[in-house]
C-alpha cells in the first residue's frame, strides 16, 4: 500500500509541470510597443516572439502606441510578424494612441489590424527628408493641366526620390500581402496622410474597431486569417491573455541606446581616461572610463551614426590631449573643443524621435568642457612658471648653515633640519653652504665665500 501512495506521488510531482505547460499551451500573449522604436524593441519583440512560439501560443497581439522609429528596427519587427507561424494583431490602443511613421508599417505587417476608438494612423514618410515643398499658387488665367503636372513632379534630390520610392514599395507590398488598402498606404508615405480610427475602417486600412482588449478579444473570436499560406481560425473566447513586458534587459538596451545616454557616457570614458592617462596610477578614473566608453561605442554600434561626427569627436580629443604636452597657448585645447562640439553636433544622423541627441545637453556639455579646460589650461601655465616647492629638487641651491668646523665632512643646518654634508673645501661653524647635490640623505655642499657670493 505504501509502495502504490509513493507511486501516485512521484507520478504527480513528474506531471505536474506538464500540467502547467499544457496551460500555458494555447494562450494570448500580448506585447506592449510604446514610444520610439529601436534596437531595444526588436531584441523584445524577437524574444517574445520565441517564447510564445515555443508555448505554442494561439494568437499574438501587439499594443501600438508609436511616434515612428528607427527603419532598420522596424524592418527587423516585420520580418519577425511576416515569419511567425502565430496569427499576429496588431491593435492601436488606448484612446488616444498612434501608429505613426514606423507603426503604420507594423499595423500594416500584422494578420489583423485593429484601432481603438480616438486614434490615428499615418504620417509614414521617412522622417530623414525634408517635405515637399508648398505648391505654386494658381494663377487665374494659367493652364490648370501644366500646373497639375507640375504638383505630381517629384521634389528634392535623386537620394530622397530613392528613399520615398522604396518606402512605397515596402508599404505597398505589405498591403498587398495582407489586403488592405494599397493606394492610401502610398499616400501616408508620398504626403504624410493620416486617418482617423473611423476613417482607417471605411477605407479598408484596418480591420476593425475595438474599444478594449475584451471587446477586440470577442470581435477576434471565430474570424478566419492566412498564416504562412495555410486558413488559421482564431478562437480567442476564453483564452487566457500573457501580458509580457520588457524584462531587464530590454530596460538596459533601451536606457543604453538612448543616444543622449550614449553621449553621456562617451564623454565620461574620454575624460576618465584623459584623466587617468594625466595621472598615472588613479586606476578608478582609467577603469571607469574604459567601461563608459565601451558601453557608448556598443550603443552608437546599433545607432545610426554619422562618422563625420564621430571623426571630428576624435580629432577634438586628439588636439586636447595633445594640448597637455605641446605649448601652444590654448590654440589646440580651443580647436579641440570647437571640434568637439561641432561633432557632438553632428555624431546623430536621423531625425526619428526619441533618437537625436538633445541640442540643450550638447551645449551644455560643451560650455562645460570649455569651462574645465580653460581653468586646467590656465593652472598648468601657472604651474610651469612657479619654482618648485616639493621634493629633493625643492632643496637644490638653497643655503645650508655649518654647525662644526669640518675639512670633508660634517653637519650642517638646512630648514631647521640636520643632515649629513660633504665638500671639497674646509668649512668654519657658522659659515654659509650652497647645496649642489642631493644622494640619499647626504648633501653636496659648497662654501659661498668661495664663490664670491
Amino acid at each position: 500500500m505504501k509502495h502504490w501512495r509513493f507511486s501516485l506521488f512521484f507520478i504527480g510531482v513528474f506531471l505536474w509541470p506538464l500540467s502547467l505547460w499544457a496551460e500555458a499551451e494555447g494562450e494570448i500573449v500580448q506585447l506592449e510597443i510604446e514610444g520610439p522604436i529601436g534596437p531595444a524593441t526588436t531584441d523584445y519583440v524577437k524574444r517574445a516572439f520565441d517564447r510564445a512560439i515555443n508555448h505554442s501560443a494561439r494568437l499574438i497581439l501587439l499594443r501600438l502606441d508609436t511616434p515612428g522609429g528607427l527603419d532598420l528596427a522596424m524592418r527587423d519587427i516585420i520580418k519577425q510578424i511576416i515569419a511567425s507561424p502565430i496569427p499576429v494583431v496588431a491593435y492601436v490602443a488606448p484612446s488616444g494612441a498612434r501608429a505613426a511613421s514606423a507603426g503604420t508599417y507594423i499595423l500594416y505587417a500584422a494578420h489583423i489590424a485593429a484601432m481603438a476608438p480616438a486614434t490615428s494612423v499615418g504620417a509614414a514618410t521617412p522622417v530623414q527628408l525634408a517635405g515637399p515643398g508648398p505648391s505654386p499658387p494658381k494663377s487665374p488665367g494659367g493652364n490648370s493641366k501644366k500646373q497639375d503636372k507640375e504638383k505630381t513632379k517629384p521634389h528634392g534630390g535623386a537620394m530622397e526620390r530613392k528613399m520615398i520610392n522604396d518606402a512605397v514599395a515596402y508599404i505597398k507590398g505589405l498591403a498587398k500581402m495582407r489586403g488592405r488598402n494599397a493606394q492610401w498606404a502610398e499616400k501616408a508615405v508620398r504626403e504624410a496622410a493620416t486617418l482617423t480610427a473611423e476613417e482607417a475602417l471605411e477605407k479598408h486600412v484596418i480591420d476593425l474597431i475595438a474599444t478594449d482588449i475584451g471587446d477586440l478579444l470577442h470581435k477576434l473570436d471565430g474570424r478566419k486569417v492566412t498564416v504562412l499560406g495555410q486558413e488559421v481560425v482564431l478562437h480567442t473566447q476564453g483564452a487566457a491573455l500573457e501580458i509580457i513586458e520588457p524584462d531587464w534587459r530590454s530596460r538596459l538596451l533601451a536606457v543604453l541606446t538612448n543616444p543622449n545616454i550614449a553621449y553621456i557616457l562617451m564623454l565620461l570614458g574620454i575624460y576618465g581616461l584623459i584623466f587617468e592617462f594625466s595621472n598615472p596610477g588613479a586606476v578608478v578614473p582609467g577603469v571607469l572610463g574604459g567601461i563608459c566608453l565601451l558601453l557608448a561605442l556598443f550603443a552608437f554600434q546599433v545607432l545610426p551614426i554619422n562618422y563625420a561626427g564621430l571623426a571630428l569627436i576624435l580629432l577634438g580629443l586628439s588636439l586636447m590631449v595633445a594640448e597637455a604636452f605641446v605649448p601652444s597657448f590654448g590654440i589646440l585645447g580651443i580647436g579641440g573643443v570647437v571640434a568637439f562640439t561641432l561633432g557632438s553636433i553632428m555624431l546623430t544622423d536621423t531625425a526619428v524621435p526619441g533618437f537625436g541627441i538633445h541640442l540643450e545637453l550638447i551645449l551644455a556639455f560643451a560650455a562645460t568642457s570649455a569651462l574645465l579646460f580653460i581653468m586646467g589650461l590656465g593652472m598648468v601655465i601657472k604651474a610651469r612658471h612657479n619654482p618648485v616647492v616639493t621634493g629633493k629638487e625643492e632643496l637644490l641651491h638653497q643655503t645650508a648653515e655649518a654647525l662644526e668646523d669640518f675639512e670633508s665632512e660634517g653637519w650642517v643646518r638646512l630648514r631647521s633640519e640636520r643632515w649629513r654634508a660633504i665638500t671639497n673645501q674646509p668649512v668654519r661653524k657658522g659659515d654659509l653652504l650652497k647645496v649642489t647635490r642631493i644622494e640619499g640623505l647626504t648633501l653636496y655642499v659648497t662654501p659661498i665665500r668661495e664663490e664670491g657670493q
